[in-house]
């Protein structure tokens, strides 16, 4: 199968080309993201590539359709940026890789928890600067304290073992409830309301849905605890940008770990150092000392990239031998 993979990075490039050495497709790689003005470069193509922040409006699946395009192989597990009831209607499927490494999630979700509660950052730059004083950088024990993840998939479990490891109390709201694991983990569903009012550190592992979209805004904020550490490590529209702004001027919220911002797309995945910083929200969260912002890199271990890659190619794989595809995304 030919396949256009967009919105490359060398990464991203050597993973696939290593996967594809036992599968055989024919790759060809761009540097642009998938949108309506870049659509034009999938003519001659099978299917396309896309990753997160590619935009495949009812508009680009139409013009794919009209290029040839039959298949969208995704390369991520989130898929918000796709019309999938267009997609279905103009006869495209759509695939994604629903796990590739879950543990490289988790994990990065608490070393942005770990460095903010303890105030590593902060503490290396002025070490750097020959400045070994230890005022301002008290921080507080992850051990005794109450973790709530707010969704408990895959990467939710993986969090909420880690955090046993540390010794936390755990707490997680998910909207589909899995009693045996909860009782292997050793973690409490909950309602949203409680684990806001009782976490000391609260982690964001849902997908980006209607329902989902800035479900941490000034009213769940306010029922936090006052203090409270937020990472996400999901998806950016998860939260509220302006409302989580408030609540940090106020010390509502104590610190956030960012590795998702909703309007991202444009920003993270690029090199803008040598250019003025256009996103005034952004910027100023950037100002907080307690903001740890990193560019959307959860993903990026060897294991998590050669896991995607080999998923990717497989779901195009299936499609070309006409096998059910398992990871299809249904508009249903």
């Amino acid at each position: 199968m030919k396949i256009a993979v967009f919105d490359t990075h060398p990464y991203d490039l050597r993973a696939l080309k290593e996967a594809n050495a036992q599968r055989g497709h024919v790759l060809e790689f761009f540097e642009e993201r998938l949108h309506d003005k870049t659509a034009e470069l999938a003519r001659g193509f099978d299917a396309v590539c896309p990753f997160v922040n590619c935009r495949l409006t009812e508009s680009v699946l139409l013009k794919l359709k009209e290029l040839g395009v039959r298949l969208v192989t995704l390369r991520a597990a989130g898929f918000n940026g796709i019309d999938i009831a267009a997609a279905a209607r103009l006869g495209i499927k759509v695939t994604r890789v629903p796990a590739y490494s879950p543990e490289a999630v988790a994990e990065h979700n608490f070393a942005l928890i770990l460095t903010l509660v303890r105030k590593t950052h902060r503490a290396y730059n002025r070490v750097r600067e020959q400045n070994f004083a230890l005022d301002g950088l008290e921080g507080f024990n992850l051990h005794g304290r109450t973790y709530g993840a707010v969704g408990a998939g895959r990467i939710g479990q993986c969090a909420l073992r880690i955090a046993k490891g540390f010794g936390c109390k755990l707490l997680a709201y998910d909207p589909y409830e899995n009693p045996k694991i909860a009782a292997e983990i050793g973690f409490e569903y909950t309602s949203l309301d409680r684990l806001l009012a009782e976490a000391d550190v609260i982690s964001l592992h849902l997908p980006l849905t209607e329902q989902s979209h800035h479900l941490i805004n000034a009213r769940t904020l306010a029922l936090a605890k006052r203090g409270v550490v937020i990472a996400n490590t999901s998806r950016g529209g998860l939260i509220d940008t302006a409302a989580l702004i408030d609540a940090l001027k106020t010390g509502q919220v104590g610190g956030v770990g960012l590795d998702v911002y909703e309007q991202e797309e444009g920003v993270f995945f690029n090199d803008l150092s040598d250019r003025p910083l256009q996103d005034d929200t952004l910027a100023r969260l950037m100002t907080f000392p307690n903001v740890l912002i990193t560019s959307h890199q959860g993903f990026l271990t060897r294991e998590a990239l050669s896991a995607i890659a080999q998923t990717t190619l497989d779901n195009a794989l299936a499609y070309e031998r006409g096998e059910p595809l398992a990871n299809e995304v249904s508009s249903a």
